[in-house]
């Protein structure tokens, strides 16, 4: 067994290394992520640990920070960012970690978890089938209020894996689509347009939690995700 390792911030305190203090001024809607979003991060890090992107070696918890990344940039508080680092969780993972994201983070975190989250079986356990569980997915999404905070997580989400596609077109070309085992580029096309209109409209209804700039992000990328493949394709 390896030995543990010393605390960051007893290290930190060794060599008097300080975080970054507050600058004299900063903008008023400053986000500050205090322990809950540490701890959460060490979650995903440790549930996430051994899973890869689709048909990459790349980390699975490259695409839990992108989405953070993207939900903060547009305007997250702590809780929704904390619900982007586990948006998967339940998913990937298993529902056994739904009562413990519960009690660890609150209804709030929990909720927008829950509401990223198109397949809640125990681990180890086969999902439904795909396309009927992207069209309930959608129904889903349609359902809650605009102003509803996991709006923002989900579109994050839909956006960084919707820009991690085109730009494995571009690299792959066609033989991309061979990650998506049962589902055509069509099926593909069809979802992230779907989406793409749902968090539009969203973000044109005053009060709507997903702001015009991020929608207007993944309706570009889904209008270039299938202008790839149509030219990919010969159509």
């Amino acid at each position: 067994m390896q030995p543990a390792l010393p605390t960051f911030a007893a290290v930190m305190d060794r060599f008097a290394a300080r975080p970054c203090p507050a600058p004299a001024t900063r903008h008023p809607g400053f986000v500050e992520l205090g322990p809950r979003f540490d701890e959460a991060l060490l979650y995903a890090a440790a549930a996430h640990r051994q899973q890869p992107r689709k048909g990459t070696p790349v980390p699975y918890m490259s695409h839990l920070l992108g989405v953070t990344s993207i939900a903060l940039t547009y305007g997250a508080g702590e809780n929704q960012a904390i619900g982007a680092l586990l948006h998967d969780t339940v998913e990937d993972c298993g529902n056994e970690h739904e009562a413990v994201i519960g009690e660890l983070f609150g209804d709030e975190v929990l909720h927008i978890v829950m509401a990223c989250t198109d397949s809640a079986e125990p681990a180890g356990q086969a999902k439904a089938d795909w396309r009927g569980r992207k069209e309930r997915y959608i129904e889903h999404l349609a359902d809650l209020p605009a102003s509803d905070p996991a709006l923002l997580v989900s579109c994050s989400d839909k956006v960084h894996n919707a820009e991690a596609i085109v730009a494995d077109l571009d690299v792959l070309g066609a033989a991309l689509w061979e990650r998506f085992r049962g589902k055509t580029p069509e099926d593909n096309l069809w979802y992230y347009a779907e989406l793409s209109a749902l968090f539009n409209a969203v973000a044109a209804t005053p009060g709507g939690a997903v702001p015009a700039p991020l929608a207007a992000r993944l309706r570009t990328t889904s209008h270039a995700m299938a202008a790839t493949h149509h030219r990919l394709s010969g159509r």
